[in-house]
């Protein structure tokens, strides 16, 4: 079929669509109710990007990395390896690093386990990455001193204590503590508390002089290279290239072993995207609804023109293109509802904070309503209503990001939906006889 001889198609089909409109609002709601799957699914899957991704960042550019090297020599040695694997093409950070575990108290707390990690005086220079995350909320990163130590904002909180205050650590090695006489205890000054928006290390990380965590480390602890990527998805290339270098000093290639992000992360990424991709199925459900909404819509359109498909098989039109007829039509209201769902979703995802707060004033203006009239018969009112409260949701703000290739994939999901109905939808076309339809006419 040619493009000039199947223009009609085409034609008839936005006149139907136009029709519709006029005569029944079928057509009107099922454009809404796609354009309503799309710009939901569009914004809840931007606001779980937003969480998601804004905890694995955390979690690669202050903890793990995205290669680490075990077992990493120290001293002079170690420092030219290090120097080395950073002027490889790809790499944006190197930092090394010690960690143990202790057992740290204030002044008047009770003690809290946390994870104290010894990095470089120069650590913030060394993995720009780093320094973005960590969030000083009072006073300085600050390790030139031997006895500084920087605390998360939860810790501090716990521990009850500001900067400048003193706390006592007792690290726990080999199954005991160190130093085993708690007048011996080992004690930091406070020299910064960060926050990094991630509860698990405000509560519980530490950070001290690399130098000092070496004496509360157990016998034979070496420290670790911790590695940022500049493309986290080309670790293992990275490998390879590291691999090459660790081979040329050929005393440290059989100590050292790489391990990349994928595995010792393995379980938590599993889960978020698990939990991304359960959240996308019942979200996507709306569009089944919507599909059948608009294939009982076709089906009734179909039975509505039986006189005109009959005229158009009499003309000579074949039952593919008196099909596509209503094929097109889907095709026009899935393109016009993926589209407006497609650009409001945008619109409203890079713009969540402003329409969560639009959202709690319009709920918050009727709360206030209800409370004035509860007021009049001495009744209590409820308080204000915000849908992520500080005091539930670890939280500052409402995070955001739109991924393109799931928008277009949203967006196709949309279209797609009401294409297919519409394709079996037209299925009746096939079984209408113009002689039967036109010997009454």
């Amino acid at each position: 079929m040619s493009f000039s001889k199947s223009r009609w198609i085409a034609y008839v089909a936005a006149r139907y669509v136009s029709r519709n409109r006029k005569r029944s609002p079928s057509a009107v709601f099922s454009i809404l109710g796609i354009a309503t799957g799309v710009l939901a699914l569009i914004v809840i899957i931007a606001v779980m990007n937003g969480f998601q991704l804004g905890f694995i960042e955390n979690i690669l550019e202050i903890s793990s990395g995205h290669l680490r090297i075990d077992n990493f020599p120290e001293g002079d040695e170690g420092a030219k390896l290090a120097s080395r694997i950073r002027s490889l093409p790809g790499i944006a950070a190197a930092l090394p690093f010690r960690e143990t575990s202790v057992l740290m108290r204030g002044s008047i707390s009770t003690p809290r386990g946390a994870l104290v990690r010894g990095l470089p005086l120069d650590a913030m220079s060394l993995d720009p990455g780093f320094a973005e995350k960590l969030i000083m909320e009072r006073g300085f990163f600050d390790l030139y001193r031997e006895d500084s130590i920087v605390l998360g904002t939860e810790l501090a909180r716990f521990l009850s204590v500001r900067t400048g205050d003193i706390v006592t650590v007792l690290a726990i090695s080999g199954g005991g503590l160190f130093p085993e006489d708690e007048e011996d205890s080992i004690y930091y000054t406070v020299t910064g508390i960060f926050d990094c928006g991630y509860y698990d290390f405000d509560l519980g990380w530490a950070f001290i002089n690399i130098d000092r965590a070496a004496k509360l480390a157990s016998e034979g602890e070496k420290s670790i290279l911790l590695i940022k990527l500049t493309n986290r998805w080309q670790d293992q290339r990275m490998i390879e290239a590291i691999e090459k270098v660790l081979n040329e000093y050929h005393m440290f290639a059989e100590l050292c072993t790489i391990t990349s992000w994928r595995d010792y992360n393995r379980s938590f990424f599993g889960a978020l995207r698990t939990e991304k991709l359960m959240m996308f199925i019942l979200v996507g459900l709306i569009f089944i609804v919507v599909g059948l909404n608009i294939y009982q819509s076709q089906r009734r359109t179909v039975l509505e023109r039986r006189d005109e498909i009959g005229m158009l098989r009499a003309l000579g039109a074949s039952d593919t293109a008196v099909r596509l007829v209503f094929v097109f039509d889907g095709f026009i209201i899935g393109i016009i509802g993926a589209a407006i769902g497609l650009f409001g979703g945008i619109l409203i995802a890079s713009n969540i904070s402003a329409f969560f707060t639009l959202l709690e004033s319009i709920a918050n203006f009727f709360i206030a309503i209800i409370n004035s009239v509860a007021a009049l018969f001495g009744a209590g009112g409820a308080g204000n209503f915000e849908i992520f409260s500080p005091t539930v949701f670890y939280i500052k703000g409402i995070p955001s990001r739109v991924i393109t290739h799931e928008a277009i994939l949203i967006f196709f999901f949309g279209f797609l939906s009401a294409l297919t109905a519409a394709w079996f939808a037209s299925g009746r076309v096939s079984r209408t006889r113009p002689a039967e339809v036109l010997r009454y006419e």
